[in-house]
């Protein structure tokens, strides 16, 4: 039997949607407009990087090309490679919304076909009924927020008032989601995870995909940080995944990082946490040197998203694009014959789209490996073409949804 890697860049989108409009995303382009950046002195900053965008190992993997196919047009600044090794082509979504429980379930085979529900823009965000009811279980005097906000904007402005009244921070954004931000130490993060399990119950009746918690640590606005303890308490899949169909055909699902949050720790052998991109690399280096025969590591890389996309931070994704692309060869000289690696996307957040939200894009789907021929896969109808991809390779029946392009 042969091995999988599935690599999530979060966040990396390629542009093209063909139904961005209805998400108000028409035009957004993650890589593009990094590129384009970069190679406008834009993605400059000292100590850090410049210069025109270099992903060197994932041009010659077919990037440039799925860019192409996917917005119409090659990156700025980006040679092409004359010679492309591996499988390539880019994917359309067609679960509903933008955000990472559809991006993921989809990838693994299942699309989200339902409506999720969303906190209102105007006014208190939440209902106030689910905040007594919250408030009360979890006895607490109430909470700060209320809102639609970015993340480290509202524990600067609400951190010190959260350390003196002890009230949580919960606030929302275009998402499906419902996120509370508490210190650590003086809130604490045990406290804060049970804070959390509360909400994911009391808010399954509003449709809610998931509840994350955000904490902190710092005693000023100037020294608030948000540290690795990030949790996210998610609904199930709507149906069983590719996660699901491996375990029940013997095989082990080794999900490194958020990704056994995701899927809300269902279709998981073993969760590996790791803090940051660099870490993340390492901890999946480590999972292929332990996968067996027929087994899946399945990582996302959460920083292109949390970190730049949301914080609009073109000079510090492009960096972390480049660092990414530069530790592929340590991935390389792991394979064995049979092993695939797949890259991919769960959906895009444009650096230089207006708001902080995620942007509805088309994703790259690059597969190599030690005798895979290089070819065009052309733009995937569905994320779900990877999941069935990858049950092909591993010897598993196919599922409901999705095509192999193996």
């Amino acid at each position: 039997m042969a091995r999988a890697f599935l690599f999530v860049l979060d966040s990396f989108g390629v542009g093209g949607a063909p139904d961005a409009a209805a998400y108000g995303d028409e035009g957004a382009d993650t890589l593009g407009h990094i590129a384009e950046f970069c190679a406008a002195g834009a993605g400059d900053r000292a100590g850090l990087r410049q210069g025109p965008l270099s992903l060197p190992n994932m041009s010659e993997l077919g990037l440039m090309q799925i860019a192409r196919s996917a917005s119409g047009r090659f990156p700025a600044g980006m040679p092409v490679p004359e010679k492309v090794y591996g499988i390539y082509g880019a994917a359309t979504e067609i679960s509903r919304g933008k955000d990472t429980p559809s991006g993921h379930w989809e990838i693994a085979g299942t699309p989200v076909s339902f409506d999720w529900g969303y906190f209102p823009l105007e006014g208190d965000a939440f209902p106030p009924e689910f905040i007594e009811a919250l408030c009360r279980e979890a006895g607490v005097p109430g909470i700060l927020g209320n809102c639609h906000a970015s993340g480290t904007e509202i524990i600067a402005r609400l951190g010190e008032e959260h350390i003196r009244t002890g009230k949580p921070i919960c606030y929302t954004s275009s998402d499906s989601v419902f996120q509370v931000a508490a210190h650590e130490v003086h809130f604490g993060l045990d406290r804060l995870l049970a804070f959390c399990r509360l909400a994911r119950g009391l808010l399954d009746p509003y449709n809610i995909g998931r509840v994350i918690a955000r904490p902190f640590i710092g005693q000023s606005a100037s020294t608030f940080q948000r540290t690795g303890n990030r949790r996210d308490f998610s609904v199930l899949p709507p149906e069983p995944t590719l996660l699901d169909r491996l375990i029940e055909h013997g095989r082990h699902v080794h999900a490194v990082g958020k990704i056994g949050d995701i899927f809300a720790h269902q279709g998981i052998s073993r969760v590996i946490k790791a803090n940051g991109n660099e870490a993340l690399m390492n901890a999946s280096l480590s999972a292929i040197d332990e996968a067996e025969d027929g087994d899946l590591v399945f990582t996302n890389f959460v920083d292109f998203d949390m970190i730049y996309g949301h914080r609009r931070d073109v000079p510090g994704y492009a960096a972390a694009l480049e660092a990414f692309d530069a530790r592929l060869p340590d991935v390389h000289k792991k394979l064995k014959p049979g092993d695939l690696v797949v890259l991919t996307a769960d959906h895009g957040c444009d650096p230089t789209w207006r708001g902080t939200d995620h942007t509805r894009e088309r994703v790259p789907v690059i597969a190599y490996g030690p005798g895979i021929r290089s070819r065009s896969i052309g733009v995937r109808r569905s994320y779900a073409d990877i999941g069935e991809s990858i049950a092909r390779h591993l010897g598993i029946p196919a599922g409901a949804h999705g095509r192999s392009f193996l």
